[in-house]
């Protein structure tokens, strides 16, 4: 048999090696869609929506808020004149008692009673109370009714008692021995008493 090599020529051979391999198509991409053109006319209804929001909103504000602070504001300072007015008007007498030795809880019962009486029903009422407060809220009257005769000159029969308040003073803690070497806690409250008096209307 006739040997292939031999038949082929050289440079046939050669031809055939320095070929490259066929390439395959390459697949086609599909084309980009363009971008819808926007239409002048959303954009002209865009522009002018908030424009018009922008201008409307404000002056209703504007408007409505001046008006009602307007009205609000002078009635308050009104009845702030009128207060002032009546302060000055009729002297207030103040008196304090402090650090007394009962609790605020205890003296308050008895300072709602006595708030805005005239002074002698204030100390009839008190003289016969019978709570332990009464005692100490009485003598503080007594001692405010005398401010009110000796440093200003008012007659203590037209007083009557504008005022009265109780404040938390301080707590003393003490102990009581208990069984099997345990201890129990005692609080004792104090109380920081303020009356004023002031002389009654005509």
């Amino acid at each position: 048999m006739a040997d292939p090599k031999k038949d082929t020529p050289k440079g046939e051979a050669k031809d055939a090696a320095k070929k490259p391999a066929a390439k395959k198509p390459a697949a086609k991409k599909p084309a980009a869609k363009k971008p819808a053109a926007k239409k002048p006319a959303a954009k002209a209804k865009a522009k002018a929506e908030p424009k018009g929001k922008a201008k409307a909103e404000p002056k209703g504000k504007a408007k409505a808020e001046p008006k009602g602070k307007a009205k609000a504001e002078p009635k308050g300072k009104a009845k702030a004149k009128a207060r002032a007015a009546a302060d000055v008007e009729r002297p207030v007498v103040r008196a304090r008692a402090g650090y007394v030795r009962v609790a605020p809880r205890k003296v308050r019962l008895v300072a709602d009673q006595v708030r805005g009486l005239p002074l002698e029903d204030a100390l009839t009422l008190l003289r016969f109370s019978p709570r332990g407060a009464a005692q100490d809220i009485a003598k503080l009257i007594g001692s405010a009714a005398a401010n009110a005769e000796n440093n200003h000159d008012l007659v203590a029969d037209d007083l009557r008692v504008s005022d009265i308040r109780v404040d938390e003073g301080p707590t003393l803690r003490r102990y009581r021995p208990r069984a099997l070497g345990r201890a129990t806690r005692i609080n004792k409250r104090t109380s920081h008493i303020q009356v004023a008096l002031t002389p009654e209307e005509d």
